[in-house]
């Protein structure tokens, strides 16, 4: 029955991958045909020579960056602090974190538009990140995964005289490998995929990133160029898939943690 689910799940991708080295008369003719007449990489080619798709990828890249980075830190700081640290109000603190994981994330695209405005930082590639430096679902992983810290093992080191930033950095990081490869994919994630925002945002070429430039470069005039689309999706796919092969051991370690708390 697995196998059975998996073939069903791989099958779009399979299309999508031999779809890629079509001609754009080829799906005009016959849209389901699964394998191309012959395999030919012109698309890869425009997607990058004349499409400039490569600019759009390292828009990507330095948006997921600061994305990655920023969660890493700040999410593992508020997660430890209200896991491990008694401070008035950190009863609620929580409650609103897990509040503001339920308000829909387009409900907030005009707040969050007018005050990256009122910042001069639209158009900018700081502006694309700014809403995902710090996501309420990776706070909330890390604050899970700090409780399977023992209070003893922090005890000790304060005891010793170690203060709080010592404590954060080297007990607490060192053993948070499965949440922070948690949080790193799903940062990774939200910030490569994310379409509607960098839209909005991005007002020119110079700042697009890989899937708005993906919709941008796969239209000629009045028509959709299917097997440029492809290839831009296949490109797109394959940097989600080798991280997600390298750290896959980490994620389902890091949500299955998170899920016992």
């Amino acid at each position: 029955m697995l196998s059975i689910i998996v073939i069903v799940m791989l099958l779009p991708f399979v299309w999508v991958f031999f779809g890629s080295f079509k001609t754009q008369a080829e799906f005009l003719s016959d849209p389901g045909a699964w394998f191309p007449a012959a395999f030919q990489v012109n698309n890869y080619i425009d997607l990058f020579t004349d499409r400039g798709f490569g600019s759009y990828m390292v828009n990507s890249a330095i948006v997921s960056t600061m994305a990655v980075l920023a969660n890493l830190l700040f999410s593992s700081m508020a997660g430890y602090a209200l896991a491990k640290l008694r401070f008035p109000g950190r009863r609620f603190v929580f409650p609103l974190v897990i509040m503001s994981m339920i308000v829909p994330y387009v409900a907030l695209f005009v707040p969050q538009f007018i005050m990256v405005v009122q910042l001069g930082l639209a158009d900018t590639l700081v502006a694309i990140a700014l809403p995902i430096l710090v996501m309420p679902l990776c706070v909330f992983i890390m604050r899970q995964f700090a409780h399977s810290v023992p209070f003893e093992l922090l005890e000790a080191a304060r005891i010793d005289g170690a203060g709080e930033t010592r404590l954060f950095f080297r007990i607490f990081l060192p053993l948070s490998g499965p949440g922070l490869a948690t949080v790193g994919i799903l940062s990774f994630l939200a910030s490569w995929n994310n379409f509607l925002w960098p839209l909005v945002v991005a007002q020119s070429q110079s700042t697009y990133t890989a899937p708005v430039g993906l919709a941008v470069a796969s239209q000629a005039s009045n028509t959709i160029a299917f097997g440029l689309l492809l290839a831009g999706a296949v490109v797109v796919l394959l940097p989600v898939l080798i991280l997600f092969l390298f750290l896959q051991k980490y994620f389902i370690q890091g949500v299955a943690t998170a899920g016992l708390k």
